[in-house]
């Protein structure tokens, strides 16, 4: 055990192998970043919409920033327990001779599968979008509500 510590070896038993494993992805994209040092590639930005997904006693609120997306250009469709969002994102062309330092935002089509825990009723969905916030409400299926139970 001493030695694998002392050589920077695996020690799956005492922080398990997930760790490990991110640690080597770190040093990988450590490495990356100094053999590749033009700026100018774009980067995933990772998953598009954010979103945040809460529930109350009738309906589930679908909450997505949409920055710079209009209305038109979005499509919710409704399934059983499955909210999809698809659409696109543009911007204004930035020129040819336009040289990027850091370029986080990206245009394009995105698309996004949200789960629900719950059975919906698909009549019953309300959607808008403001100031870069989509909010969707579904309303919960009957069988899917809570019932009060009353003690006799």
């Amino acid at each position: 055990m001493l030695y694998r510590q002392m050589f920077g070896l695996p020690t799956w038993r005492a922080r398990g192998p997930f760790t490990e494993l991110e640690r080597m992805r770190q040093q990988m994209d450590r490495l990356m970043e100094t053999l590749s040092p033009d700026t100018s590639i774009a980067r995933p930005a990772g998953v598009f919409p954010l979103i945040n997904l809460t529930e109350d006693r009738d309906s589930y609120h679908l909450r997505a920033e949409l920055p710079g997306v209009k209305a038109d250009d979005l499509e919710i469709q409704v399934l059983r327990k499955t909210i999809s969002l698809s659409g696109k994102r543009t911007f204004s062309e930035e020129g040819q001779e336009v040289r990027y330092h850091r370029r986080e935002r990206e245009a394009g089509t995105f698309s996004r599968m949200i789960g629900l825990p719950g059975e919906i009723d698909p009549e019953k969905v309300k959607a808008s979008l403001k100031n870069g916030i989509l909010t969707v409400v579904v309303a919960k299926a009957e069988a899917a509500k809570p019932r009060q139970i009353t003690v006799a």
